[in-house]
């Protein structure tokens, strides 16, 4: 496509060269990616080069440059004569508009679906998938922390640690999804993932509040922002909206989208609710109750906030027109969500559980879930991440301490900060319920204490990591996968 299509009714200046230029390779922001026809955009501050990879860019052979802003001194772009190089406002904007164009807009060929919230993003998109395969056999997309795949085989992308991938990737992945027979596409839309409009022009016809807590303070400040920046979904991105009754945020949505709101509760009146949960180790049995109608359902995980997961998933699948009685029925037949409450039988009657937990809230909710049906007693291996919300820490190390009877504190994804330092701010959280500990920086080393301390009947939960196959360390990503660890150790 020429340059000049791609930009048509968005705010620019060319600065140098033919606006008509064709962009063959696609748009990308990440200048190690550049190759001949690209067009690059130059987001300031992007690890991929931001406005200092321009030049790189056209050295790569790039046929074109988005910028905000040139570099300093006279304009380099004499030395690339055929190559075009345009200002605009906002890069990221400009980007999510050349991305959704270059692909065909995509998204507006399938049902597209965008869920949001601090917990619960994963779960219900992989709920979603699951009950319309199962349901409909339907051929679902989804997008999220365990990467892309559609009707259930990968979509190859670079290795990246985004949940929601940056705009012209977004765009790719939609348009490969399409291309392959996909009806219907959800996706995790991640406070920064709206906040640097990576989902604008994916034309989203359902999105998903699940709830909002504490959680990535090191990238918004404040509650406030956090909670606003979610929000941006419902206000505008979205034709409707299945929302979290039981969540105040998610309450007060249906006063910001008049008409077009979905509720869905356990404690508060809404169209979707569920009552007389029973939960043991195997799951919950619940009463779902939708418009004068109750139906017996059930799903293969423990807790109410799996509960409130199901219930997001079937209102949404609901919203598209499928039918609720199959739905409900496919709820008992979906599979374990990998990283989310995933289950696994280890020698001598020990119960383990690999769960995503990272935050004050999923943790205290994972928690006192296995507190409600454990037989024997309940260690917790966990860790916090680096480059990440401080304040949380002791929290976190409070309630670990709290419904744990023995705690491995180790490391999670330390990123640029020292591994035992974050341990440091843990343990005084552990240290005041008076639970014993011990600290053990390796994981492995962790899991292998956990599963040697566990006897017949205990539960060994491992939090932090869930599904994740690697561990962020400075600036590497090495291969570790919690579950795959367990496994490996319990056959020793």
């Amino acid at each position: 496509m020429k340059l000049s299509e791609l930009l048509e009714g968005h705010d620019h200046q060319v600065l140098h060269g033919d606006p008509d230029s064709r962009i063959t390779a696609g748009p990308c922001l990440d200048v190690h990616r550049v190759a001949p026809g690209s067009l690059y955009v130059a987001v300031p501050g992007h690890d991929g080069g931001g406005t200092a990879g321009a030049v790189p860019a056209l050295v790569r052979g790039a046929a074109a440059v988005l910028l905000e802003a040139g570099p300093p001194g006279a304009p380099p772009w004499s030395a690339h004569p055929d190559a075009c190089v345009v200002r605009v406002a906002d890069a990221r904007t400009a980007a999510a508009v050349v991305s959704a164009r270059y692909y065909g807009h995509p998204g507006r060929g399938m049902d597209v679906v965008a869920v949001t919230g601090t917990n619960g993003k994963t779960s219900v998109s992989s709920m979603y998938e699951s009950l319309l395969s199962l349901a409909k056999g339907a051929r679902v997309g989804v997008i999220g922390t365990s990467g892309s795949r559609t009707g259930g085989d990968p979509v190859p992308m670079p290795r990246s640690v985004l949940s929601t991938p940056e705009s012209p990737d977004l765009q790719y992945i939609l348009g490969r999804m399409r291309d392959r027979g996909t009806v219907s596409v959800v996706l995790e839309a991640t406070s920064m993932g709206l906040l640097h409009h990576r989902v604008d022009g994916s034309f989203v016809d359902v999105g998903i509040f699940t709830n909002l807590t504490q959680d990535h303070l090191d990238d918004h400040g404040t509650m406030e922002n956090y909670r606003d920046a979610k929000l941006r979904l419902f206000r505008g991105m979205c034709r409707h909206a299945v929302v979290n009754a039981d969540d105040p945020v998610g309450a007060a949505i249906p006063a910001m989208m008049p008409g077009a709101v979905t509720t869905y509760a356990i404690e508060a009146e809404a169209d979707y609710r569920a009552t007389d949960l029973v939960v043991d180790a195997s799951g919950t049995r619940f009463v779902l109750h939708h418009d004068g109608r109750k139906y017996p359902a059930a799903i293969p995980v423990p807790g109410r906030f799996s509960v409130s997961n199901a219930l997001a998933a079937v209102a949404a699948c609901h919203r598209f027109g499928h039918e609720l009685g199959p739905l409900v029925d496919a709820l008992e037949r979906m599979p374990q969500i990998p990283g989310r409450f995933e289950h696994f039988d280890a020698p001598r009657g020990v119960s383990v559980i690999v769960d995503y937990a990272h935050s004050p809230d999923s943790l205290d909710k994972v928690l006192q879930t296995i507190r409600g049906f454990a037989r024997g007693r309940v260690l917790t291996v966990f860790g916090c991440g680096g480059d990440r919300d401080t304040t949380k820490r002791a929290r976190m190390g409070e309630i670990a301490g709290t419904y744990s009877d023995l705690c491995f504190l180790t490391s999670d994804n330390p990123r640029g900060e020292d591994p035992e330092a974050i341990m440091d701010q843990v343990a005084p959280g552990i240290a005041v319920t008076g639970t014993p500990f011990e600290r053990l920086g390796d994981r492995r080393g962790a899991i292998s204490a956990a599963l040697a301390a566990a006897e017949p009947g205990d539960v060994v939960l491992l939090a932090g990591k869930g599904s994740e196959s690697h561990q962020i360390v400075g600036d590497a990503l090495l291969p570790f996968d919690d579950m795959a660890t367990v496994r490996e150790l319990s056959r020793d």
